[in-house]
């Protein structure tokens, strides 16, 4: 006989509120979850619930249900729908995966979806390659954006990282060898840090010792 872990979650936002009392009422998921489990011959180990939002990663009963499941205290967790578990597509892919890992299905009550049925395999591959395909486009995106802002400046016109300092580096030999001006003045005069002028010194110097 499998042991069954249920999960509810319901809104903490009373403008949610439906006519059925859905997004308000833990029970109205609850009581068709455990007549699933019972039509099924399964016994229900445990149900974690939350009030919260789906935005929230650190849910209580969410985090419970996690840890037993990685203590092997189940073996099937069933939800009421997808949305009511995960916040988003990544992250229910990312504990699907876990849960085939640990050897837990996983069944969606109006999805009719059962990652322990060859259709219900097949629907979570989709799902999940989805995901991945999303993940890769956000990728490729992100990086044609750092490299358009490379080539063309970004929306101030101004390029990505620190601006070159346009200065007499010449100036710089001659202000501390000539007028013995400190490190400290010298930047102050040609607007430029400490670490700059320290630099184009050294360049200078070395460039007139050659």
């Amino acid at each position: 006989m499998k042991r069954a872990a249920i999960y509810v979650r319901v809104s903490t936002n009373l403008k949610a509120r439906d006519a059925s009392g859905f997004e308000q009422n833990p029970d109205v998921q609850l009581a068709p979850l455990r007549q699933m489990a019972e039509q099924r011959g399964w016994t229900v180990h445990a149900v974690y619930s939350d009030r919260a939002s789906g935005a929230k990663a650190d849910r209580p009963g969410l985090q419970a249900l996690m840890a037993d499941a990685r203590r092997g205290l189940f073996d099937v967790l069933v939800v009421w729908r997808f949305d009511r578990f995960a916040r988003s597509v990544e992250q229910l892919v990312t504990a699907l995966s876990e849960f085939r890992t640990l050897g837990i299905d996983f069944v969606s009550h109006q999805e009719a979806l059962d990652s322990s049925t060859p259709m219900g395999k097949a629907m979570f591959t989709i799902i999940g390659a989805m995901a991945e395909l999303e993940r890769n486009i956000i990728r490729e995106r992100v990086l044609a954006g750092i490299d358009y802002a490379r080539t063309h400046g970004t929306k101030s016109g101004r390029r990505l990282g620190r601006p070159m300092a346009i200065f007499d580096r010449d100036a710089v030999r001659r202000m501390r060898d000539s007028e013995r001006l400190s490190w400290r003045q010298i930047a102050a005069k040609l607007d430029v840090g400490l670490g700059t002028v320290r630099r184009a010194y050294g360049t200078s110097r070395a460039t007139t010792e050659v």
